[in-house]
Parts: C-alpha cells; structure tokens; sequence
C-alpha cells in the first residue's frame, strides 16, 4: 500500500463529492419535469415522441399502472434484443460475417441486457456484429440505465407526495432521462473516449505488423459510443471480451480514473436529488455518508489485500503485490479502486480479473453484490434499494423509542415494513437456492475450473452476480452452456422485477399518506446516529444471511492459502 494509491482513492472520492450537488441539481430538474438549458434544442424531439407514440406526459399513473407499463416496455425490448441475436446472420453491419446467436446465449444475452445486467457469457469481438452491438446491445444500456433513474424517481415522489394517488408517468420519466440527461452525456464522453484513442468506427477489424514482423488481426467497431453509456449508466457490458482491461475500451490512466468517476457519477447525485425531492437535502447526504462508509471499508481491505500479494509466491522468493490478472498500465492501487467501485455500483465493468484476486480481496466484490448493490448501487437501482434498508432501518428505531416509525414525514407502518423485507429476501433466496442447485449437479459441476473453495466462489459470484445484475464475474466459470445461460438467464429477470413491484407498491402506498411532522419523540435521520443505524442495518440484513456462503468460498480459500495451499 503506497501514499499514491491512497491519493489515488482520496482524488476519487473529493471529486465525487464536488459534482454530487451540481448533478443532483439536474436530476432534480428531471425529476419535477422543469426545463432544462437543453430544452430549447431536445424540447420538439420529446414533444415529437409523446405525438407519434399517443402518450399525454401529464396524465400521471398510480403505482400499479406504472409497474405494467414498464415491465410491458422491458419485455418488447427483451423479445427486440432477441430477435436481432438469432437474425444476426442476414442483418446488415456484419463485416465478419458473424452467424445468429444460439437460442441459450441469446436468451441468456437479451435478458442480462434488458435487466441492466450485461452479464456476457461470450466473447463480444468474436460473436456478435456491429448492428448487433450498436441495436442490440447499446439501445438496451440507454434504456435500462433510464429505467432505473424513473423508478428512483416513483419512489421519490412517494416519499414526497401528500395523500396523492398517483406517482408519475414512466413514459414522460425514461424520455426526459434518456433525452436531456444520458444521451448529451453520452456524446460527449464517446468524444473524449475517442480523444484518448478509443475507436468508432463501422470496419470489423484492421490488420497490422508487430514489433517481431508478425501479422495481426484487432477487432474494430463502435466502441466509445458503447463504452459511454456502458459506465455513465452502470450496464458494464463490454465491446471486448477483457472489458475495461483492453486498451480499446480503456487506454490509459486518465481515462481509467473517468471511466471510475462515470459509474458513480449519477447515484451520488440521486442521493442529493432524494434529499431536496423530500425538502431536506441533509436527508441525502446522510444516505451517501452511510454509503461512503461500506464503501471505504471495502475499498481498504481489497486494496491491502491485493498490495499485501500471496504468500506462497512471497515463500518461491517472489516478492510484492498481486499483480496476477492485472493490467500494468493500472497497477494495483487502480485495480482494487475499480473492483470496488464496479460492484458497489452494479456495474459489472471490469479493469483486471477478480477471478485472479487474493480469496478475501476478491471477496468484497462479491460481498458488495451480496448486500444488494445498495452502495452507491447502479443507477436509480441503488437509491431505492438503499431506502428499502432506510425503512427497515427506521423500523427498528421506532421500536427503540417505543412509537410508530417515521421517515421524512410518512409513517412506515406494517404494509412497508412487509413489502421491504420481501424485496430484500429476494436476493439471498435466489442466490443461494440457484448456487445450492448448481454445486450439486453435474452440469453445474461442469462450469467451474477450479476445485475446491475456489470453484464454489467461482458459482457463488455468477448468481450473485447475476440476481443482484451486476454482470462481472469470476472469469474461471465456464458459462456460456445451456444450464448456466438458462438459469442465470431466470435469476437475472428475478433480481430485477422481483425487487421492483414491492418497491413500486411502497411508493403507491406512502405517495397515498399525509405528512407526519417530527416531534420530540421522532427518531433523528440525519445525524451521524441514523447513519451509523443504516450502515448496521445494511450490514446485518444484506450481509450476515450470506456468511455461511462466504466461509465456504472466499474464507475457506484465503485459510487454505496461509497454509501453502492453492486450488
């Protein structure tokens, strides 16, 4: 552990916290359907939408309206992305001549992207063509990232609403997030992608002479028009197969440091949106401070870990850092920051292979995923997952103080408390019921290339990873077969929609109650009290159901470790 690597994680952090109000600002105009400066030009093109598609952006839906029109969307836009894999044989912008993806794969692919997952259980350069990657597959980043912001946005309003009925328009919320906020975004940072030599471009490939005289076949496309919206709306879905690793998505520290800033960039700002949409923005720094807390916790172990290296190579007389399965280009400092940061976010991208991690530094990314991507979390996804914790949270501090829990003026009664826990119990149900199933099976057997605990966390990471749709993965898990494309296909779609309707009827159901004023009895939600409270919350709830799993995989690996053993 060296002071630039600590530098390295204080610039991050100082950063975020600069922009988080300016961006919550833009949010929050969003958010209340105010013009923006970008209104003037973008202003008909959304008018344009709502005349072609017969949509009134006024007309707002109750709660259970809202959910049918969104999952109604996502599964056109599912069965859109499937059309175009198995078709990609005869469809247009095909350089390489790539034949239609198989029905597993396909089904596996259209559902991971829809879902905001991007779990890749395929090589991107050598599978799929460039309409497939550019309809397919970036449409879908747009799309789902906008998705998570609307339902963000639901929740809000159910927060901040008094005895209404109604929260929202999903249609009127996905297009002016989609228009005003990632779009402009997006072309923007594909130009500075391109800047730092990242390629867009329509050719397939290029062939080149190496330093030794050899020739060279590099795989070309549009790649910084998909790496842009891959980071700024956490899909993490890559071009190529290594993701961030390859110089073609991510070519030098700079851009590393803003491919870092962009995964984070949004929620940070949410957490502010939430607290000026509720009239107390303190509210929303005090949710990113319980979150900067896990997250620096995390952080700090993963980065000792890895700079403290394996000590059976130290005994051979190799000495320093774990570099296995990283990129030079990064170092280890960069590469801990990055694993963190992509799974406290649900993002998925990946800069060096968390399969080649120390067992207990590769154990944050997995316990991150594990307590729900509430971190920070991906776009819109984490705020609201984090406020299902706030309301346990609250719950229990109600039961301190011995009177009805309240939180930013609602009280949070049986109904809420109910319908968070069966949110929550939705992760650890799924994914230690599919990695039960996978660990006994010989097809599931057949995945792993590792025996012993590390093979188990190989399994345990690929249905965490996708039930909590984050989509990064042990890359030692052979996954692209039927039975894993299948199942990690179903757990994508749960760890979606399942956690979304009971959040959906929470909104309905506090948008429908009046505002409860504080008292000298209240529970304070603000102070450093309550953010130690939710941090515990988080951390008991969301963690402590999976340690069993974890002493079986990562710990059990890390123990084998100290005694000279690998697997």
């Amino acid at each position: 552990m060296t002071f630039q690597g600590f530098l390295l994680i204080a610039a991050f952090v100082a950063i975020l916290l600069l922009i988080t109000k300016p961006v919550g600002l833009w949010l929050f105009a969003l958010y209340e359907g105010r013009r923006t400066p970008l209104h003037t030009v973008l202003g008909p093109v959304e008018n344009g939408f709502y005349r072609l598609a017969g949509i009134d952006p006024a007309a707002e839906q109750g709660w259970r309206r809202y959910a049918i029109h969104m999952i109604a969307f996502n599964a056109v836009l599912l069965l859109l992305i499937y059309a175009i894999l198995r078709l990609q044989g005869v469809l247009p912008f095909n350089p390489l001549h790539y034949p239609g993806v198989s029905p597993d794969l396909a089904f596996n692919t259209a559902i991971s992207f829809t879902t905001n997952t991007n779990w890749q259980s395929y090589a991107g350069e050598s599978t799929l063509s460039n309409l497939s990657q550019m309809l397919g597959l970036t449409i879908h980043n747009f799309i789902s990232a906008a998705t998570g912001i609307a339902l963000a946005f639901a929740l809000f309003r159910g927060f901040a609403r008094r005895s209404a009925k109604t929260i929202g328009n999903f249609w009127a919320d996905v297009t002016r997030i989609t228009l005003y906020l990632l779009l402009p975004a997006c072309i923007l940072y594909a130009l500075f992608l391109i800047a730092n030599g990242v390629p867009q471009t329509l050719a397939g490939s290029v062939d080149v002479t190496t330093l030794e005289g050899a020739k060279q076949t590099l795989a070309l496309g549009p790649v910084a028009s998909q790496e842009a919206i891959k980071m700024l709306g956490t899909n993490g879905g890559g071009f190529f197969n290594a993701n961030s690793a390859h110089p073609f998505e991510n070519p030098n520290a700079l851009t590393n440091f803003v491919q870092m800033l962009s995964i984070f960039a949004i929620g940070f700002g949410l957490t502010w949106t939430f607290g000026k949409a509720v009239g107390n923005t303190r509210q929303g720094w005090a949710i990113l401070a319980a979150m900067l807390v896990i997250f620096l916790a995390g952080v700090t172990v993963t980065y000792w870990q890895e700079a403290a290296g394996n000590p059976v190579l130290h005994g051979l007389g190799v000495a320093g850092g774990n570099m296995e399965g990283k990129e030079v280009r990064f170092g280890i400092a960069a590469s801990a920051l990055f694993s963190v940061v992509t799974t406290a976010a649900s993002c998925g991208a990946v800069n060096a292979m968390h399969d080649s991690f120390t067992a207990l530094g590769g154990m944050i990314p997995l316990f991150n995923i594990q307590l729900g991507e509430v971190v920070v979390g991906g776009v819109g996804a984490g705020i609201y997952g984090f406020l299902l914790f706030a309301i346990l949270a609250v719950f229990v501090a109600g039961l301190m103080v011995g009177r009805t829990p309240e939180y930013v003026g609602k009280k949070i009664e049986a109904r809420e408390v109910k319908l968070a826990i069966l949110a929550i119990a939705v992760l650890p149900l799924v994914i230690l019921g599919l990695t039960a199933v996978a660990s006994v099976t010989q097809a599931g057997l057949a995945g792993p290339l590792n025996k012993g605990p590390h093979g188990f966390s190989e399994i345990l990471y690929a249905f965490t990873s996708a039930v909590g749709n984050n989509g990064s993965a042990f890359a030692g898990l052979t996954a692209n077969t039927p039975f894993y494309n299948g199942l990690l296909g179903v757990a994508m779609w749960v760890g979606r929609f399942f956690i979304i309707i009971p959040m959906l009827a929470i909104a309905g159901s506090l948008a429908a109650k009046s505002y409860t004023p504080e008292t000298a009895g209240s529970f304070p939600t603000t102070g450093a009290l309550w953010t130690g409270l939710l941090v515990g919350i988080v951390l008991i709830v969301g963690g402590l159901t999976f340690l069993p799993s974890l002493a079986l995989g990562p710990v059990a690996d890390h123990l084998a470790m100290i005694r000279g053993q690998l697997f």
